[in-house]
């Protein structure tokens, strides 16, 4: 799977290629701003056109991750929904397939600054989970132990003289920040602020890809 290993107060973690967290003890993944319906709402107030095939590719993603690591438990933290009220608006083949993609797993929908969790669909709302030593939330508060998104930090890196953006994890002794997983979420430049105002020294940004590949934050 490509994917890489790597401990976090306490806990044996996974950063997956997809941009997906997964936690094998706790059988536990976890994914952060999926962003549903983002193309159907800029093209509804007139902006960017973009194709309407975000929410079908993100749940397609979901949906391999899924197969992939078995998961008993989904943590999805914050920004589900580009704006609230999308949730009911979800065409009938996608809001099925996330049902068939809840049932017999124990899911939870944490808020966001975009949604405040997509409550026509099932599954637990919460402002934030913890378990053991670790707390899921989606803006980073800077306590410790926390596991967020938000931020959708990105990794812009010179290779062979061409500049190749990747979107990251980003890992301190104090926090984990990942991704955005929806597709058309854009990114913001993790080696300026405020990412890198967040992130302590020795932070290593993880980026996502084909594989998983873990570096020193610049």
């Amino acid at each position: 799977m490509n994917m890489h290993g790597f401990l976090f107060h306490g806990a044996a973690l996974q950063a997956l290629p997809s941009g997906a967290l997964f936690w094998p003890q706790e059988r536990l993944l976890v994914v952060s701003d999926l962003h549903f319906g983002k193309s159907a709402r800029l093209s509804a107030v007139g902006g960017a056109q973009l194709p309407p095939y975000d929410t079908q590719a993100t749940l397609e993603k979901l949906q391999s991750d899924l197969d992939a690591t078995q998961a008993a438990r989904v943590i999805c933290l914050g920004d589900s929904f580009d704006a609230p009220g999308l949730d009911r608006t979800l065409p009938e083949r996608e809001a099925l397939w996330i049902a068939q993609m809840q049932a017999g797993r124990d899911w939870t929908w944490i808020e966001g600054n975009h949604d405040p969790g997509p409550v026509s669909i099932g599954g637990a709302h919460r402002a934030q989970v913890r378990i053991g030593d670790l707390t899921f939330r989606h803006i980073a508060t800077g306590n410790m132990g926390e596991v967020s998104g938000h931020y959708h930090p990105k990794l812009r890196l010179t290779l062979r003289g061409r500049s190749l953006a990747r979107p990251c994890f980003l890992l301190d002794d104090r926090r984990l920040i990942l991704p955005a997983f929806g597709a058309y979420t854009g990114g913001m430049d993790c080696t300026r602020p405020p990412l890198r105002d967040l992130m302590g020294t020795g932070a290593t940004a993880i980026l996502t890809g084909t594989r998983a590949v873990a570096m020193p934050l610049p």
